[in-house]
């Protein structure tokens, strides 16, 4: 299997059985969808099954390995496929499938580590969500990208594609949540491997309700930030 798409969930009945239909219907290739989930009473697991008898299709479903939340979610399903490229997307079609192509394209045309799904680069926009959130993801990634050429305008978004043989080679040290994606751009620009970028629309979910917790993650994702600045700082002055 080539890719695997990996989608944290918890408590998305009201989404998936859409995400499903919108990634089968328009994402090209070969690939398994992994659906991560923490409890067996989460909603998403009955909504799931009705997609599959309705569909005739089945994806793989894991049980979170390191407990509750996007994070360890997100860790899981990484962890726990063989394919050559692992993506990361949102049961809440927040994020469009089709981009998905457009990620494969470029990873394989590149020759890439990292394929970022960017908001803030040209071509690439963001429709609603909370406003403040959005003022500092979209500072924080063009600051990071002209302060120290890190090489994506939206590092904090987490639509990104990996390739497996590079995540095999990371130690992964967040603790937070979302901000794993950043860490892993980080780590790829500080240590030599190739990042690049795709535009991507990112629109707010229309069902349910975001599990993204601004202020209990934000240190995190300014470790990271001021780890991208130093390490810049400390080249510079070599």
């Amino acid at each position: 299997m080539k890719t695997t798409i990996v989608i944290p969930v918890y408590n998305e009945g009201d989404n998936i059985c859409s995400a499903l239909s919108a990634i089968f219907r328009d994402v090209r290739g070969d690939y398994i969808v992994s659906i991560v989930y923490d409890r067996e009473d989460d909603t998403t697991l009955p909504a799931l099954d009705r997609w599959e008898k309705e569909n005739g299709k089945t994806v793989r479903r894991i049980r979170n390995r390191y407990g509750r939340g996007a994070l360890n979610a997100i860790r899981t399903g990484m962890e726990t496929t063989d394919s050559e490229y692992v993506i990361v997307t949102m049961a809440d079609l927040s994020d469009p499938p089709e981009v998905m192509n457009e990620l494969l394209a470029a990873a394989e045309r590149e020759h890439a580590d990292i394929v970022c799904a960017s908001r803030y680069m040209k071509g690439g926009r963001q429709i609603g969500g909370p406003f403040l959130k959005g003022l500092l993801s979209r500072c924080a990634g063009l600051s990071l990208h002209g302060l120290t050429g890190l090489p994506t305008h939206d590092p904090t978004n987490s639509f990104k594609l990996y390739r497996k043989s590079f995540l095999e080679k990371m130690t992964i040290e967040s603790s937070g949540g979302f901000e794993l994606g950043l860490e892993l751009v980080v780590k790829a620009w500080k240590t030599g491997y190739k990042v690049v970028e795709v535009p991507t629309s990112w629109n707010d979910r229309a069902n349910g309700k975001s599990n993204f917790k601004l202020w209990k993650w934000l240190p995190h994702y300014l470790h990271w930030y001021f780890s991208a600045i130093g390490f810049k700082l400390r080249n510079a002055f070599r």
